[in-house]
């Protein structure tokens, strides 16, 4: 017992006693460069030089006063924003929530399936015609975009076509993140909307949102940063 009550207030003394603080070097934070704003994106592209032979209408029966045009790494309109619901159907976009729902997309995801409007942020491009035919640019299913809105940027990719005369639409998901009303019957918003297409570069799975964000970042930081065109 004699032992046990040393041992007992041996290890009392040494809780007791001042311990010596080690001093350990501040980790440093992981430095990341701040979102590109949409003010810097915007300003390269102010002036227009159209690589379309025509112009598109912004819907049926508007007038054709939308040229596609081009930078050295992009290609870029500005237009409204129709909502586009096709592809998978989910709470929101299906064939009571949107009268003209479809459930397909000219590009599907990876396993095959359609893309869903709802979660996914892409948009749609005219179909090919003697106007424009965006496969000549370096575009496709899976290009990464740019949409910007006010203040706002919302990376996404190219992910369904439309009518070969009309441009300016997106879909659900790409809606949402600008903060435009995303209801496909009666949303979106008539103007200021520009959609940044970056040339011949894609994600290698079109439902990559991560991705999508990720590529649209370093090309938008490459395209601010670039000298004027």
């Amino acid at each position: 017992m004699r032992v046990q009550s040393l041992t007992v207030a041996a290890a009392s003394a040494a809780l007791l006693a001042p311990t010596t603080a080690h001093a350990f070097p501040p980790q440093p934070a992981e430095w990341r460069e701040p979102p590109v704003r949409a003010a810097d994106l915007l300003a390269k592209v102010r002036d227009c030089a159209p690589v379309s032979r025509g112009r598109y209408r912004s819907d049926s029966g508007a007038p054709a006063d939308i040229p596609v045009c081009g930078t050295r790494g992009a290609v870029f309109w500005k237009a409204d924003m129709d909502i586009d619901c096709d592809g998978r159907p989910g709470p929101r976009c299906n064939r009571r929530t949107d009268p003209y729902f479809s459930d397909s997309t000219a590009y599907v995801q990876s396993d095959g399936r359609p893309l869903s409007a709802e979660r996914l942020p892409f948009i749609v491009v005219p179909a090919p015609s003697r106007i424009w035919d965006y496969r000549e640019y370096g575009v496709g299913g899976g290009s990464v975009v740019a949409v910007v809105h006010r203040d706002r940027v919302q990376y996404a990719v190219v992910g369904d076509t439309g009518p070969r005369n009309i441009i300016g639409e997106a879909s659900y998901g790409t809606a949402k993140g600008l903060g435009i009303r995303a209801d496909p019957h009666g949303g979106g918003t008539p103007s200021g909307v520009t959609y940044i297409v970056f040339k011949n570069v894609r994600v290698s799975r079109i439902e990559d949102q991560a991705a999508a964000v990720a590529t649209g970042e370093r090309l938008a930081r490459r395209l601010v940063g670039s000298p004027a065109e």
